[in-house]
């Protein structure tokens, strides 16, 4: 018998819960990017405003773990570890054709972040490019995008500023782990293949894609990525592989506000 069977289709989700699970995940991000940084940040210093926007997602991010631990105990009757393991997939590897636990299938960890570094560095600027010339009001208005917080003219500001550091360890915990890594993989992955088939992980990069509206200027540009991030959860059967390749950017930025932090040139 399978070591981590897929759910039955009885236990499956709808169209309409996957579409209100997407909504509970992403709305609260939309409107703390989109209504409450604004009107918080229009008296406030570029560098208390990029902190207040960091600060403002990542309650956001929060929100999703309580979400995906919410949906976990209405769904089990209880939060325990073994159930929280079995349910979100957060297991070793299962080999696609018996079923069974397959620890020698981790190598595949590394082409797949290969890959992922590949995708991110050869189209993330091009297809932004094409995404924005496209629809140009999904364009970053200023002060929203991480990446402006190493523009030459900040860098002197975050000298010393270790909260910037634990800040942001937070936030890259609940972004790429037990927030939406917890809520995309997790909760909706495993109860997608009843509505979607075999292509269930294409809707979910799909979704996970478009549920960014509060950067929308990257939804394209993350997209290739995003894909394979379910695809390796999919094929696997666990969620560790899109939880790790995922966390990748966040331990490339991490050496880089170090780097601002420390005050290296």
């Amino acid at each position: 018998m399978p070591v981590h069977p897929i759910p039955s289709k009885k236990d499956q989700y709808t169209l309409w819960q996957v579409l209100v699970i997407w909504l509970a995940a992403g709305a609260p991000m939309w409107l703390l990017g989109w209504v409450a940084y604004p009107a918080l940040s229009a008296t406030l210093f570029p560098l208390e405003a990029g902190l207040l926007r960091m600060k403002l997602i990542t309650l956001g991010l929060v929100w999703q773990f309580i979400l995906a631990i919410l949906i976990l105990y209405r769904e089990e009757g209880n939060i325990r570890l073994s159930t929280i393991s079995r349910r979100f997939w957060l297991t070793h590897p299962v080999s696609p054709s018996t079923g069974e636990t397959k620890k020698a299938l981790w190598w595949w960890i590394i082409p797949l972040f290969l890959l992922v570094a590949a995708l991110e560095i050869g189209l993330r600027s091009p297809l932004e490019e094409i995404w924005l010339k496209i629809f140009p009001f999904f364009a970053d208005p200023g002060g929203n995008n991480f990446e402006a917080a190493f523009a030459p003219e900040m860098r002197s500001q975050w000298i010393g500023n270790w909260g910037f550091v634990g800040l942001f360890v937070i936030s890259a915990l609940f972004n790429t782990f037990l927030g939406e890594e917890l809520i995309f993989r997790g909760v909706l992955l495993p109860k997608m293949q009843g509505l979607f088939g075999r292509w269930d992980w294409v809707a979910n990069g799909l979704l996970f894609s478009f549920y960014h509206l509060h950067q929308p200027w990257g939804i394209l540009a993350t997209l290739p990525a995003d894909l394979v991030l379910a695809f390796s959860g999919k094929r696997f059967r666990s969620n560790w592989f899109p939880i790790i390749l995922h966390s990748g950017q966040s331990v490339f930025f991490l050496i880089l506000v170090l780097g601002l932090v420390l005050g290296l040139p």
